[in-house]
């Protein structure tokens, strides 16, 4: 499989294609801002017709991962969900399909200054491309 990702302000998924609003940035904040993370799977061939999973994690600089707080404590931020696709009619065989997959945030507690990542994982598989960096801006001095 293949992913590309991308962060922006928000995002959806209607008829199978991702619209993107604000995307593209690598810097928000100092404070919580609303977000999204874009992604677009490629499944391979041989994958169709079968089920697939998906977690999206929350990094903090140094490979943790980051924890907000909830009302049963303290938990990672972590995404996750199911996907399965089929073969579109008349697709020409070896021919990947795409799988459009849109996830939105609130506003979330980041602390700022610092470097965060969002790493994807499929059937418990990652890639070194499947990775959105961002930094949050420092609190301006007053």
């Amino acid at each position: 499989m293949k992913a590309t990702m991308l962060l922006a302000d928000a995002a959806q998924v209607a008829d199978g294609k991702l619209y993107i609003l604000g995307g593209g940035w690598s810097v928000t904040g100092p404070f919580p801002m609303p977000s999204a993370v874009a992604v677009k799977v490629e499944v391979d061939w041989n994958e169709i017709d079968s089920p697939h999973h998906w977690e999206l994690f929350l990094l903090d600089e140094d490979g943790h991962p980051v924890l907000v707080d909830t009302p049963e404590g303290s938990q990672a931020l972590e995404v996750r969900g199911d996907f399965q696709v089929t073969r579109p009619d008349g697709l020409p065989p070896g021919s990947p399909v795409d799988f459009s997959l849109a996830v939105n945030m609130g506003p979330l507690p980041l602390e700022p200054g610092k470097r965060y990542t969002w790493r994807l994982t499929i059937d418990g598989v990652t890639d070194g491309s499947w990775a959105l960096s961002f930094s949050t801006r420092p609190v301006p001095e007053q």
